[in-house]
C-alpha cells in the first residue's frame, strides 16, 4: 500500500512538473520560437541568473540531473532527500528547461520521485533500511510517470541505481511504478510519445544501415562524454563569484545558438524529435542539430543548471537516425525503412551508448512508439553503439560525475559484469574416508582401521542411509567407540547413524555461491557437494581452507 501511496503522489507531482516546464516554456519563450527573436538570447541569460541564485542561496543540492543524487542518498544518506531539495528540483528544473536550456525533465523526475518517497518513509518513522529500499522505488515511480514507460523505469533503476536484480525491491518498484504511470495515463491519454509505422525488413540489407547507426551513435556518444568530462571539472574548479555567473553564460551561448538559426536544440525538444521522425529535416541539418544540441547540453549541464541528459541524449540519437534514413532513402531508395523507425532506433542507440543501459534502452524504444516490430534493428544497433562506446570510454558517464563530485558510489556497469565464484570453483576431489552410517559402531571402526594411520582432527565423510552425510572427525568417532565399547552387545549392533544423531551437513551443490559454504565451517570441518539429480551423489568436497585458497586466487 505504502508503494502504491509514493506512486500516486509521484505521478501527481511528475504530471505537474511537465505541465509546468509547458507552461513556462509558451509563457517565456513563445508557442513558436524562432531565429533573429531577441527574447532567445535574453531569457535564457536571465533565467541562468535566477537559476544560479537560487541555487546558491537557497536550494545548494539541487545541482546535477538527479541520478546520482539519487545513488548517493541510497548509498550514503540512508534513503535521505530533504523536502528543500524535492522542492528546488522541482521549481528551478522547470525554470532552466522551460526557459529554453539545453536539459531534460526524466532525470530530476526520478529525483523527485525519490525525494517523495524519503519523506513519506521519514513521516512514516521507518528505519533507515527500508528508506534506503523505498528511494529506488520513488525514483522508479518518478521515471515511469515521467515517460509514461513502466517497464523502462523499472529497468533502468535496477540496471543504474540498484545495480543487480533484488527480490526484496521488486515488488514495490512494480506497484509504484503501475500506480504513478496509471495517474500519468490519466492526464495524458494511454497513447505512446511518438508514433511510427511498424517496421517490415524485407531486405536484409538494411541491417547494414542500422549497423552503421550503431557505429555513429557508438562514436557520438564518445563526443558527447568527452565534451562533459573536458568542461565540467573546470567550470566546477572556478571561483565562487565565477560560478554565480555560468548558468547565465551558458543560458546566453544556448541563446545565441537559438538566435543564429537553430532554436530547436534549446529546451527538452521532443517536438522537433517528432517532427525528425515525420521527415521534415534534410540530412545534413538533422546532423547539425545533433552536433550543436551536444554543444548546447554540454554548455548548460556543465554551468551547474538543474535539469537532466535523457531529452537531451534522445534527441541526439533521433537526429542521427533521422540523419541515416533520409540518407538512405535520397540514395538507396530500394530500401523499405522509414525516417522514424531510423530516429526510433537512433534514440535507443544513444541511450545504450552514452547513458550506459543496454536492456533499459530496447524496452524504452518499443514503449515510447509503442511498436514492438522494432525490435531486431533495436538490438543490433544498440549492442554495435554499446560495445564501441565501452571500448573506448571504459567508465560510464555518471560514474566520471560522481568522481568529479568526489563521491565513489557503486560502479552498477562494473556489478552487472562481475562473475561470482561458486563452490564448483573451489572443489577438490574427495581424499577423506567414506563411511557407510548403516554399519554398527564395531563395523565402522574396523572399516576406519583400513584406511591406516588417520590424525584425531581428520575429516570423516559419513553416508547415512536416508542419503544425506555427516562430517566427522576421528577424534569424535574415537570418543563414540570408547562409550559404546562399555555395553558389547551394543558396540556390535548399533548403528552408526543412529548414535549420530538426527544432524546431517547442510545439502550444497556446485553451482552455488562460493560464499554460501561460510557459515557452515564453524560446525563442520569438510562439507560434502552433492549432485543435484542424484541424491547423495558426491561432486567433492571442499574445506574452509579451499574457499579462501580460491577466493586469493581472483
Amino acid at each position: 500500500m505504502l508503494s502504491i501511496f509514493i506512486g500516486v503522489i509521484s505521478g501527481l507531482l511528475v504530471v505537474s512538473f511537465r505541465m509546468a516546464i509547458g507552461w513556462l516554456n509558451v509563457l517565456l519563450l513563445g508557442s513558436s520560437p524562432g531565429p533573429r527573436q531577441l527574447k532567445l538570447l535574453i531569457v535564457p541569460t536571465v533565467v541562468g541568473l535566477v537559476v544560479a541564485v537560487l541555487t546558491r542561496f537557497v536550494f545548494p543540492e539541487v545541482r546535477g540531473s538527479g541520478i546520482n543524487q539519487t545513488k548517493a542518498a541510497m548509498y550514503i544518506h540512508n534513503g535521505y532527500i530533504s523536502f528543500r531539495t524535492v522542492c528546488g528540483k522541482f521549481i528551478l528544473s522547470a525554470l532552466a528547461i522551460g526557459g529554453g536550456h539545453s536539459l531534460g525533465p526524466e532525470d530530476p523526475s526520478l529525483q523527485i520521485g525519490a525525494g517523495v518517497a524519503s519523506l513519506i518513509s521519514r513521516r512514516l518513522q521507518l528505519s533507515k533500511a527500508r528508506m534506503r529500499i523505498f528511494a529506488p522505488v520513488g525514483a522508479a515511480a518518478g521515471l515511469a510517470a515521467a515517460f509514461n514507460a513502466p517497464i523502462s523505469a523499472i529497468l533502468f533503476v535496477i540496471e543504474e541505481v540498484i545495480g543487480q536484480w533484488s527480490a526484496d525491491v521488486l515488488g514495490s518498484i512494480v506497484l509504484a511504478t503501475i500506480s504513478s504511470v496509471v495517474v500519468a495515463r490519466w492526464f495524458w491519454g494511454p497513447e505512446p510519445m511518438f508514433r511510427v509505422p511498424a517496421v517490415t525488413l524485407r531486405d536484409p540489407r538494411e541491417l547494414l544501415a542500422y549497423a552503421v547507426m550503431g557505429i555513429f551513435g557508438g562514436l557520438a556518444s564518445l563526443a558527447f562524454s568527452k565534451s562533459l568530462e573536458y568542461l565540467r571539472p573546470k567550470l566546477k574548479s572556478a571561483t565562487a563569484s565565477a560560478q554565480m555567473l555560468q548558468p547565465a553564460a551558458a543560458g546566453f551561448l544556448v541563446g545565441c545558438i537559438g538566435y543564429f538559426g537553430l532554436p530547436q536544440v534549446m529546451g527538452a525538444g521532443y517536438d522537433v524529435i517528432d517532427q525528425a521522425m515525420h521527415a521534415q529535416f534534410a540530412w545534413k541539418m538533422l546532423l547539425v542539430l545533433a552536433v550543436f544540441k551536444i554543444i548546447a547540453t554540454t554548455l548548460s549541464f556543465s554551468s551547474g543548471t538543474p535539469g537532466g541528459m535523457f531529452a537531451p541524449t534522445l534527441f541526439i540519437g533521433a537526429m542521427l537516425g533521422a540523419s541515416v534514413g533520409s540518407f538512405e532513402k535520397l540514395f538507396f531508395p530500394h530500401l523499405t525503412g522509414s525516417v522514424g523507425s531510423y530516429a526510433l532506433v537512433g534514440m535507443g542507440v544513444l541511450f545504450a551508448a552514452f547513458l550506459r543501459a543496454p536492456f533499459t534502452s530496447v524496452f524504452m524504444v518499443m514503449e515510447v512508439s509503442g511498436n514492438y516490430s522494432i525490435v531486431v534493428p533495436v538490438i543490433l544497433a544498440n549492442t554495435i553503439a554499446y560495445l564501441i562506446s565501452r571500448s573506448l570510454q571504459p567508465v560510464p558517464i555518471f560514474e566520471v560525475l560522481t568522481h568529479e563530485d568526489g563521491l565513489y558510489l557503486p560502479s552498477m556497469e562494473e556489478q552487472r559484469e562481475e562473475h561470482d565464484l561458486h563452490l564448483e570453483d573451489a572443489l577438490k576431489p574427495i581424499v577423506a574416508p567414506i563411511l557407510q552410517g548403516s554399519e554398527t559402531i564395531s563395523e565402522a571402526m574396523r572399516s576406519l582401521a583400513d584406511y591406516g594411520a588417520i590424525q584425531s582432527t581428520s575429516p570423516i565423510l559419513i553416508h547415512c542411509p536416508d542419503g544425506l552425510w555427516y562430517t566427522a572427525t576421528k577424534q569424535e568417532l574415537d570418543t563414540l567407540a570408547t562409550e559404546m565399547s562399555v555395553d558389547q552387545i551394543a558396540f556390535n549392533t548399533a548403528r552408526l547413524n543412529e548414535k549420530l544423531g538426527a544432524e546431517r551437513t547442510p545439502l550444497l551443490f556446485p553451482d552455488l555461491p562460493l560464499s554460501s559454504a561460510l557459515p557452515h565451517f564453524h560446525r563442520w570441518p569438510l562439507l560434502p557437494v552433492t549432485n543435484r539429480a542424484l541424491r547423495g551423489a558426491l561432486e567433492g568436497a571442499v574445506s574452509l581452507k579451499d574457499v579462501l585458497e580460491r577466493y586469493q586466487q581472483r
